[in-house]
C-alpha cells in the first residue's frame, strides 16, 4: 500500500473515486457532497490530493480546497474504497493530507465539516477544535458546494448557523501561541532551578 500526493498521471481515478464517494453517501444515508471526476482530476494535477493505490488498485483518497484568499483549507473528500475499510487506511490518509496541507499552505486555518463521528476522531486527534460555522470561512463558494448535499435544506434554514454537520478548526496561530507559552514556562522552570542551586550551594558554603 502506498499513499502519495497525486498528481496528472492519477487522473485515470478520478471516476472511480467520484462513484465511491457516490456510493458511500447513498449506504450512510447522510450529507456527502456530490464530486465531478473533472474537479477530482484537477486536484491531483495541482498537486492538491492524496490518493492510496495498492498495487495500481484504488483504495482510498482524500483533497485540499482554498477559501477566503488562502485564509481556509479543507481537507475534503476523504474516501476509502470498500475493500480497504476497517484497516486504519483513512488515518492514515488524514495524516497524510493534513501534513501535505501544512506544509503548503502553513498559515492557513484547517477546518472540516461532518457528520461522521471518526472522521470527527480523527480530527480530534489532528488538533482540530469543534467551532460554531460562524467560525468558518465565509466563502460563498464553499456553502454553494453544500447544494447537492441532501441535507442542504437545514443550512439554508438555520441561515447558515448550523446543520447536522458538525464544523471543526485546526488554527495554526493558537499552536504558536500555545508553543510560545510553552517555551516561556520551560525557560521560567530552567532558571529557577539555576537559581535554587546556587541558592543551595551559597548556604553551603
Amino acid at each position: 500500500m502506498e499513499i502519495v500526493i497525486a498528481n496528472k498521471s492519477h487522473t485515470v481515478y478520478a471516476d472511480i473515486i467520484c462513484k465511491t464517494i457516490e456510493d458511500a453517501a447513498q449506504v450512510r444515508g447522510t450529507g456527502i457532497a456530490k464530486r465531478k471526476p473533472e474537479y477530482v482530476a484537477t486536484k491531483m494535477e495541482n498537486g492538491n490530493a492524496v490518493i492510496a493505490l495498492d498495487n495500481g488498485k484504488f483504495a482510498g483518497f482524500c483533497y485540499i480546497e482554498q477559501w477566503g484568499h488562502g485564509k481556509f483549507v479543507a481537507n475534503s473528500g476523504l474516501i476509502v474504497h470498500p475493500d480497504y475499510r476497517n484497516i486504519g487506511l483513512s488515518k492514515k490518509i488524514k495524516q497524510k493530507i493534513f501534513e501535505h496541507s501544512r506544509t503548503k499552505f502553513p498559515d492557513a486555518k484547517v477546518f472540516s465539516i461532518t457528520t461522521g463521528f471518526a472522521v470527527m476522531k480523527l480530527n480530534s486527534d489532528l488538533g482540530y477544535k469543534p467551532v460554531p460555522f460562524s467560525e468558518l470561512t465565509d466563502d460563498q463558494s464553499f456553502w454553494d458546494g453544500c447544494q447537492t448535499c441532501r441535507n442542504y435544506d437545514v443550512l439554508t434554514r438555520t441561515d447558515r448557523k448550523m446543520c447536522l454537520c458538525t464544523g471543526m478548526l485546526f488554527d495554526p496561530t493558537k499552536i504558536k501561541k500555545d508553543e510560545k507559552i510553552a517555551f516561556k514556562e520551560k525557560t521560567f522552570k530552567r532558571l529557577k532551578r539555576i537559581k535554587e542551586a546556587l541558592f543551595l550551594k551559597k548556604n553551603k558554603e
